[in-house]
């Protein structure tokens, strides 16, 4: 984690060089030069990097609700990792194909919204596919894995097999086949930084930017009072944009097949999973940007929509996340 105090107010030229991730961030043209310092700390969170930007008269009353922002993003991934035995989803996947497992709320409120966009993708997006997404595991393997482990697992819509549910007033998860194992990564960080910039209103923040792993949440204006601006990264490009959009308090994600992947025989084979052939999503689509109310929405639905047709992908998001749009698709 590093810490960057800011000892005097912001220009342009620091709002420029915010580069997170798939995104950079600029803000328009400032009308008040003294309207606060800007306090900028990362993390290393879910497998990526969190970037916290925040505008505040206080520096130290920036750093307090920059932790208490922190310690909601470390709290999700405790909770909603597949990588644990200890977490919900950990258990879960231990034990649930054998009985209802305890979860908390939180973790049902995520599982439950994750098999909400998967029946309305008819099971084109499915969170209960871990077994295949750790059969691919991308960001460590050279080659692809035994055709026949692969088919094993493929269009099975196995989130139909997953039920949330209440026993004795406490939240639970079923299984209903073996091979269904939850991952959340498509979801739950786009959670966590919705928790996090609520730490950051609980504590009076205004203006903000927080970022993980191209998930985005624009809290309010920027310092002048215009929008933020955020530019959209070229997938063949790190030192270029593909466009720009205007945001105030609402959030973007892009997905992309550009980052975690690897080549075999001269084919590039992305993370970003399609459930009915069990192997990356075979699409000229390089990358897809969302924007929405919040960042659960936008996450999932980069996820979920990604390589779909353009129209059937619109009716999706306007069922699933109302008000949501599809800013760029490359």
């Amino acid at each position: 984690m590093s810490i960057t105090p800011e000892r005097r107010g912001p220009n342009r030229r620091e709002f420029v060089v915010f580069g997170l991730g798939a995104f950079t961030v600029a803000a328009l043209p400032l009308l008040e030069r003294r309207r606060g310092h800007v306090v900028r700390r990362t993390m290393p969170v879910m497998g990526t990097i969190a970037t916290f930007a925040v505008v505040h008269r206080d520096v130290h009353a920036a750093h307090a609700a920059i932790d208490a922002a922190m310690n909601e993003l470390l709290r999700v991934e405790r909770t909603m990792t597949r990588f644990t035995t200890t977490s919900d989803l950990g258990q879960a996947n231990l034990a649930a194909a054998r009985g209802p497992v305890a979860v908390g709320r939180e973790t049902a409120y995520v599982v439950s919204e994750a098999l909400r966009w998967a029946d309305a993708t008819d099971g084109a997006y499915d969170p209960a596919i871990g077994g295949c997404v750790a059969l691919w595991d991308v960001t460590h393997r050279h080659e692809p894995p035994p055709e026949e482990r692969v088919a094993r697992l493929a269009g099975r819509t196995l989130h139909r097999f997953v039920e949330v549910d209440t026993h004795r007033a406490t939240p639970v998860v079923l299984y209903r086949d073996d091979d269904a194992k939850l991952d959340l990564g498509s979801i739950a960080k786009g959670y966590g930084v919705d928790r996090a910039v609520a730490a950051l209103r609980e504590r009076g923040v205004t203006s903000a930017i927080v970022e993980a792993g191209g998930d985005l949440y624009a809290v309010g204006t920027s310092p002048g009072g215009d929008p933020w601006r955020v530019g959209i990264q070229d997938p063949n490009d790190d030192r270029a944009l593909v466009g720009t959009i205007d945001v105030a308090d609402a959030a973007i994600a892009t997905s992309g097949t550009y980052r975690q992947f690897f080549r075999y025989r001269g084919r590039r084979y992305h993370h970003l999973l399609d459930p009915r052939t069990g192997a990356p999503r075979a699409t000229p689509v390089q990358s897809l940007t969302i924007t929405a109310d919040s960042c659960m929405h936008a996450d999932v639905a980069a996820t979920a929509l990604f390589g779909m047709a353009p129209d059937r992908a619109v009716h999706v998001l306007t069922r699933c996340a109302p008000g949501g749009s599809i800013v760029r698709r490359v």
